[in-house]
């Protein structure tokens, strides 16, 4: 796995639990569609190969909007979305930086993704490939 290291992390309430291979240096998102907006939803995309839930599926809830495609994965005991299903790469997971455990995160570097002009914007992104193996 490269230059890959073993973060945990979960929700507030630990009901939800994971294992993520991803850098030490974080390269995330920040987009600025209605729901990332209301959320803080910045996020990081790993292939769903190197995402592992650990415990809590039963404690998940799913919410969907508009074209359905992602899956806005929160814990429903605490409310806290720890990683979702994108609809930029519905074929890998979304995770968030700040709900990994620390010590194994040096730096997380974010740029900005016009999410309210999804359509134009994902052509010219390389996001969609984020999940792809390397």
């Amino acid at each position: 796995m490269g230059d890959e290291v073993c973060h945990t992390g979960g929700c507030h309430c630990r009901a939800v639990r994971y294992k993520v291979w991803a850098p030490a240096v974080i390269e995330a998102v920040n987009c600025n569609c209605s729901i990332c907006v209301k959320k803080q939803n910045i996020h990081f995309i790993v292939p769903e190969s190197k995402f592992q839930l650990l415990q809590g599926a039963d404690s998940l809830t799913t919410y969907t909007f508009n074209t359905g495609v992602a899956k806005h994965l929160f814990c429903k005991i605490c409310g806290v979305q720890s990683f979702y299903s994108p609809r930029s790469n519905p074929d890998g997971y979304g995770v968030m930086p700040h709900c990994l455990d620390s010590g194994t995160v040096k730096e997380v570097r974010v740029s900005k993704f016009d999410g309210n002009n999804w359509e134009s914007a994902i052509i010219d992104s390389d996001i969609p490939a984020r999940s792809k193996l390397k």
